[in-house]
């Protein structure tokens, strides 16, 4: 069942003006319930004006965004649970942190959801144990913490929400290679254990490749693939000619077959690739 749908969604920035820019041209998506879908595009495809609509911070040119098929701009939605239900962690978002304390950063949201003390302490307590923040970390300031566990407190202030759709805009920006794979872990081990739906938007192809179960990508404000890694990691030539790459197990394997290997394509992990490796010739005949 979709969640989530956008129909034939149009934004427009800057109209009247000359600086008048179509950011997404008819973009059509639907998202089903409990799905980790990868969003990448180069800088300007139309990523990130497409996830601000999907819980109401942009209101579209023209098309729809259906929530539990509601349109969220209809006459009777209200906008602000769409907030609540889809909840939007932004690039860098320790920028955000702004309480006394862990906890009361993370109660932000809940707190403005209306909900009682005892329930908000419940989701604050919740959220951090999600995220692996140590509850002695609680009553510090955000500001005393690494990098990667502000990264967590930030991350935890969306999920007290126990919002129905977690979209998460570049979440490893900027980490080391040990912060990105405790974040990335966090967010699958999140998944799994909640069924949450998760949009995970990323220029990291590797990140993609190992935690996505599907794959869309935009192109100058065009959806241009929807599909499994697979299936998209198998189309190398038509992504790097929109200024994307492919994961580097996927190049060094198409460099194989171009060598005379005789290796299938989508291979996009480094698990596939040993596989393919030894099962002689590489599997089927390409």
């Amino acid at each position: 069942m979709a969640i989530l749908q956008v129909q034939e969604l149009t934004h427009i920035y800057g109209q009247g003006t000359p600086f008048v820019h179509t950011a997404l041209d008819h973009v059509s998506l639907s998202i089903e319930k409990g799905e980790m879908v990868g969003v990448i595009g180069h800088t300007g495809s139309g990523k990130s004006t497409l996830i601000q609509h999907l819980n109401g911070l942009l209101r579209p040119t023209s098309g729809r965004v259906l929530l539990d098929g509601e349109d969220i701009w209809g006459e009777k939605y209200p906008r602000r649970q769409a907030r609540f239900r889809v909840g939007l962690v932004f690039q860098y978002p320790e920028y955000q942190l702004f309480e006394e304390t862990v906890r009361k950063d993370i109660a932000f949201g809940p707190k403005n959801m209306g909900l009682e003390e005892g329930e908000i302490a419940r989701r604050v307590e919740a959220a951090m144990a999600a995220v692996g923040l140590d509850p002695k970390l609680g009553d510090k300031s955000p500001f005393e913490l690494s990098g990667g566990q502000k990264r967590r407190v930030a991350i935890a202030g969306v999920i007290a929400m126990e919002p129905d759709v977690l979209i998460l805009d570049e979440p490893t920006a900027g980490l080391d290679p040990r912060g990105r794979e405790e974040i990335l872990g966090l967010i699958r081990a999140y998944h799994q254990d909640r069924g949450a739906t998760i949009l995970l938007i990323t220029h990291s192809m590797e990140d993609l490749a190992n935690t996505a179960q599907r794959i869309l990508v935009m192109n100058h404000a065009r959806l241009m693939m929807d599909g499994t890694p697979e299936q998209v990691f198998s189309r190398a030539d038509e992504l790097r000619a929109a200024g994307l790459t492919v994961p580097q197990i996927t190049q060094v394997v198409d460099e194989l077959r171009r060598r005379g290997l005789d290796l299938p394509r989508g291979i996009y992990t480094v698990e596939q690739a040993v596989r393919a490796l030894e099962a002689g010739k590489g599997g089927a005949p390409c």
